[in-house]
């Protein structure tokens, strides 16, 4: 699945460009949340998001890269999010983090910084529809980790995916794929993504 992070539109014309995605072919809109002190950037909320609900019936994935998500979850269901994912570091109880979202109709993801190690998520794994690790060495581990239990649970890679490393992280696991620059950086957005497609696929083949 592609999805393209709206981090890196044109924000002038934020449902133009949403609108430009879903016609050419992407599977769902990223949506990164910061909050300035679990990350220290600053970004679009929940208003932002109520707003591209109306111009787009693609699935919203919203990444929550904030302090306390408990208290945002439900209102970000509310606004249209269709998944969310919070992370690990800022969670005490995981499975009952991903109860709460499942029990509000929303696929529930949880994310994994870079000096984390994922056994925790793991532990849970069950429970989640989509992990989202920060470094393709956790992916490779993550995804084997999985086919040994025979769960299906998706991988979201988010961060950097371009068409020239595309088949690479597809290749150690990966099958949720956002890509910002270098979508919104295109000029031909439906070029781009078919591209990204056909180099996924003769990586399967390859594989």
């Amino acid at each position: 699945m592609i999805a393209p992070s709206i981090l890196s539109a044109d924000f002038a014309r934020l449902g133009d460009e949403v609108r430009a995605v879903e016609a050419a072919g992407a599977d769902l809109i990223h949506f990164d949340v910061m909050d300035g002190h679990f990350v220290p950037n600053l970004t679009i909320g929940i208003p932002v998001m109520e707003s591209l609900r109306k111009v787009t019936k693609l699935p919203l994935d919203a990444h929550l890269m904030i302090e306390n998500p408990d208290r945002y979850v439900e209102a970000f269901a509310k606004a249209g999010a269709d998944s969310i994912s919070v992370h690990c570091e800022v969670v005490e109880n995981l499975r009952a983090m991903a109860d709460k979202i499942r029990g509000l109709g929303v696929r529930a993801s949880i994310g994994i910084n870079p000096e984390t190690s994922p056994d925790r998520v793991l532990e849970v794994a069950e429970h989640l529809d989509m992990i989202l690790p920060e470094t393709l060495g956790k992916l490779r581990d993550i995804r084997a980790n999985l086919e040994r239990r025979g769960l299906g649970t998706d991988i979201e890679i988010d961060g950097g995916v371009k068409i020239d490393n595309i088949a690479d992280t597809a290749a150690a696991g990966a099958n949720v794929f956002v890509s910002g620059s270098g979508i919104f950086g295109k000029k031909d957005y439906r070029a781009i993504i078919t591209q990204m497609r056909e180099h996924i696929e003769r990586r399967k083949v390859v594989g």
